[in-house]
This record gives structure tokens, C-alpha cells and sequence, in this order.
């Protein structure tokens, strides 16, 4: 979707994670993003940020120079607009050399629409691609 005005833009400006295999990391994430429709938008040094319009996630190595390291607690979630996309997003991860930290599946402990695929990308980060079921939830009274 285009961006009309700053209404429709994400809370966020970016989000990024530190990566001491820079190479790998960009492979992993160009692959596991992709069924997103997520896509490299720019590069600057080693730094590589992604996004649909602008971009919104960037994998670099730090800028301090010192080792990169997953945070306890740090999850970054990707849009996906399907179950199917969430399912692509997941089974690309595996392929590309991350881990299973949740397969794809409904998470009713976070809402009834909601779908969760869970990944540790080579690096220990957790991603996640999460489907909301907007049918579902106008049917619930939660939209």
C-alpha cells in the first residue's frame, strides 16, 4: 500500500538487529522475508534495512564495533497477510538456517484471530510472522 500520510504509517520508524555474521544474516533474511513480500529496500556499509515502502528493519553489525548478541526478551513480529504467508515465512526460515521457536499455528492465549509462526534466526534473535484474522475477529466483536 502506498503511504498517503503519516496516519497510515507504523508506530514505529525502524527496528534494528545487531549481527556478527553479516553475510548470513542478510541470506537468512532475504529468504524468510520474502514470502512476506518484504524486500531490501537500502544498504549502508554493513547495514542492510527491509521493508514494503520504506524501510522499516535493518540487520547491521553494531555500530560500537563490539559483538552483537540476541536480547533476552527482544522479539520483532512481521505482518503477514495469511496463515499461508506465516507458514512460507516459518518453513523459509528453517530452510535458511534458523530455528523453530514456535511452529505456525493459532495462539488463543494472545486472541482468538491471532496466528503465530516463531523462528531464532542463526544469530539466537526471535522473529515471528503473525496473521490477524480480521473475519474472525469482526465475528468475535473484537473489530
Amino acid at each position: 500500500m502506498p503511504i498517503v500520510s503519516n496516519e497510515m504509517m507504523s508506530i514505529l520508524s525502524h527496528v534494528s538487529l545487531g549481527v556478527n555474521d553479516y553475510p548470513r544474516a542478510v541470506a537468512f533474511y532475504d529468504a524468510v522475508l520474502k514470502p512476506l513480500g518484504i524486500v531490501r529496500i537500502m544498504a549502508h556499509g554493513d547495514a542492510q534495512a527491509y521493508g514494503k515502502a520504506f524501510p522499516e528493519f535493518w540487520v547491521q553489525r553494531p555500530f560500537d564495533g563490539a559483538e552483537a548478541k540476541a536480547g533476552n526478551g527482544t522479539h520483532v513480529a512481521f505482518m503477514a497477510q495469511s496463515k499461508d504467508e506465516a507458514d512460507a515465512f516459518h518453513a523459509a526460515g528453517l530452510e535458511a538456517g534458523g530455528t523453530c521457536d514456535g511452529p505456525p499455528g493459532s495462539r488463543p492465549q494472545y486472541g482468538e484471530p491471532y496466528y503465530g509462526a516463531f523462528l531464532r534466526d542463526p544469530e539466537g534473535h526471535k522473529i515471528e510472522a503473525t496473521f490477524w484474522d480480521m473475519e474472525m475477529a469482526r465475528k468475535l466483536g473484537l473489530a
